[in-house]
Parts: C-alpha cells; sequence; structure tokens
C-alpha cells in the first residue's frame, strides 16, 4: 500500500505481472474510487461546457455519450483530462484525477463564478469506482452485477448508461474493452467481493501503469501538466478548433503558439530500464522521457518521449541511463491493444 493523493492504494495484491497479463488476456479489476465524479447541471451547462473545455460537448448528439478533453488554463497548459458524459443539454458527469480533483473544482467554480452561467456542480464524494477490464471483463461482470445481466444493460463504446444508482460506462484506461462502475460507496464491498468470486482479478497501481503505457494513454502530471501545452503532448486529437465561435480557456494561447515537440513512444534496444526525466539525444536535437516501465506484453522497456517535431517515428535515438548512452527506437503509439502487441 502507498500514499496516492492523498488516499491508501495498493501497488499490488501479488504479482504485477499477473495482474498485467489478467487484463489482456482475460478479466481484471481495480479499485479507482479516488477518482472524484462531478455532476454539472442546470440549463447552461452545455454552453458553459463548451466554454471550459478544450474539446466540443457538442458532439455528444445522444444521451449516455462521453468525451475525452483536457481542461486548460488561460496559458493553454493542462489543468487535468477528464472524462465527460452527456445525459441531456442539461445533465453531465465529469471524471477528473485524484490529485487534481481540490483544484479542479476550485477552477470550475471559478469560471462558474466569472461567467455567470446558470449551473450546479455537485461533488460526489458519496461514490466508489470500480474498473473492470480485458477482454472477458463484460462477460464475467455480467455474473456479478444484477444491472448488467441483460443485453440492453451494456453500454456502447465510450458511452455510460444508469442504472438505478449505478452509473455503467464502456471506459478505462487499460486499452482493452471494459466497463467503469460508479456506485454508492456503501456498495462497494459487495461488488468488489462478488467480481473476485467471478474469477477478475484485483489489479493494483503497478499493472494500471503498465496497462495504460502499453495503451499510450497519458498520466496527468507525468506526461503532461499545467506547463504543457497539449500540442506538445500528443494530445492534439482532443483539441477541437473547427467552430471559430466556440471561445473556449486556452484557445488563444494554442493559437499562438503551434507545437513545437511531439510526443512518440520509445523502444529501449539495450539493456536497461526506461524512466520519466531521462535525456534523449535526436538528430533534431534534445528530447525526454516521460514515463517509462518495463512491459510485460512486448517483454521490452518501453516510454513515452518529447522530442523535437522534426524525430520521426522509426528513428534510432540515445537515451541517457546512469551516465551511459544507449539505443533506443521511436515507434507510433500505442505499443499494445485488444491483448496483442502492436509494434
Amino acid at each position: 500500500m502507498v500514499d496516492f493523493a492523498g488516499w491508501d492504494m495498493p501497488v499490488n495484491y501479488g504479482s504485477q505481472i499477473e495482474e498485467h497479463h489478467a487484463v489482456r488476456r482475460d478479466a481484471g479489476m481495480f479499485d479507482v474510487s479516488h477518482m472524484l465524479s462531478l455532476d454539472l447541471t442546470g440549463p447552461d451547462a452545455t454552453r458553459f461546457l463548451r466554454h471550459l473545455l478544450a474539446n466540443d460537448v457538442a458532439k455528444l448528439s445522444e444521451p449516455g455519450k462521453a468525451l475525452y478533453s483536457c481542461m486548460l488554463n488561460e496559458r493553454g497548459g493542462v489543468i487535468d483530462d477528464l472524462i465527460v458524459y452527456r445525459f441531456d443539454s442539461g445533465d453531465y458527469r465529469l471524471v477528473v484525477n485524484a490529485g487534481t480533483a481540490d483544484k479542479d473544482v476550485a477552477w470550475i467554480r471559478a469560471r462558474i463564478a466569472a461567467t455567470g452561467a446558470n449551473v450546479t456542480l455537485d461533488s460526489r464524494r458519496d461514490l466508489a469506482m470500480i474498473a473492470i477490464q480485458g477482454p472477458g471483463a463484460i462477460e464475467r461482470a455480467r455474473t456479478a452485477v444484477p444491472e448488467l445481466a441483460a443485453e440492453q444493460d451494456i453500454p456502447s463504446a465510450f458511452s455510460a448508461i444508469r442504472a438505478g444508482d449505478l452509473l455503467i460506462a464502456r471506459t478505462g484506461y487499460t486499452g482493452e474493452d471494459g466497463l467503469e462502475i460508479a456506485l454508492p460507496a456503501n456498495r462497494a464491498e459487495t461488488m468488489w467481493n462478488a467480481l473476485a468470486a467471478a474469477d477478475v482479478k484485483p489489479c493494483g497501481l503497478g499493472a494500471r501503469d503498465t496497462l495504460r503505457l502499453e495503451a499510450g494513454m497519458n498520466l496527468y502530471g507525468q506526461d503532461m501538466d499545467e506547463s504543457v501545452s497539449p500540442l506538445n503532448a500528443g494530445l492534439s486529437w482532443t483539441i477541437d478548433l473547427k467552430d471559430d465561435s466556440r471561445d473556449f480557456v486556452g484557445r488563444a494561447a494554442l493559437q499562438a503558439a503551434p507545437a513545437s515537440q511531439r510526443l512518440l513512444g520509445l523502444i529501449l534496444e539495450d539493456k536497461g530500464v526506461l524512466r520519466a526525466h531521462m535525456k534523449v539525444f535526436t538528430a533534431a536535437g534534445e528530447g525526454e522521457t516521460t514515463s517509462g516501465s518495463f512491459s510485460p506484453t512486448l517483454e521490452r522497456s518501453i516510454g513515452f518521449v518529447r522530442v523535437p517535431l522534426a524525430t520521426q517515428v522509426g528513428e534510432i535515438v540515445e537515451v541517457e541511463i546512469r551516465g551511459k548512452r544507449l539505443k533506443a527506437r521511436t515507434v507510433k503509439l500505442p505499443f499494445a491493444r485488444n491483448g496483442k502487441p502492436l509494434v
């Protein structure tokens, strides 16, 4: 157990490698109750979120659909990355990171006050959240969670449904199919035990990190933060500039400062382990690793690297590890998805 943003969290329950493989091959579950759900309701909810977020919630035309977005400051730095679910034009749920939760709530409340938006923000610390991930996750969850018994109880990809006091989302942070279930905290232990009885393997922070790394998914505070533009962090696809009339927070800063770097995958060719904040030498100049670990799926050391924009995929570069320069190769992200290596 370790401290994680003020929460006691398990790094692993047993073998971290076995937990990783369980998610890639069958089904694993994570207690992600440290994540904070925020309910935003009111007649101005859609208009306000179009101002608050860099991605455009106007894309969410169907009830339950979800959107991944960055929430930026005026300088274009990333305050947080989050998922927003739309249930109707005046009813949304945002799920934000644990380490930024208090900051996020303060920022959103300040923006509500500054814009005068007719919305209410409800911080849902009464909820727990369990993520069930892997190719067998949904079928195993159906045997353990009564609200998932019927076929129509399973939401479509990147969307959510409400079932009684549950919010069931077809989302995750592993590169595998699965569900994230928000539920009253007093139901969490019972559901966890039922899932364990259905052979869903408990997994900790260690496997969660190697899974998201293989899946090419950024970690806030490591791969981006308030000092980093999403344009330099591999998150350009989350920035929607199509509507010229939509003046979201940070838009002007992004348009004034185009991308100068790119985020690529990195595979270490020599012996060693990639970690964050290692110098990387490319033909176009220096870069830096932002995340790194051993990949159980590839059985290699892998990482993310922020490098000059001219750096090419497939380029041989050098990484400085303990005073030595070791060879590595840049690759397109992700490294693995749906149980299979992609590089």
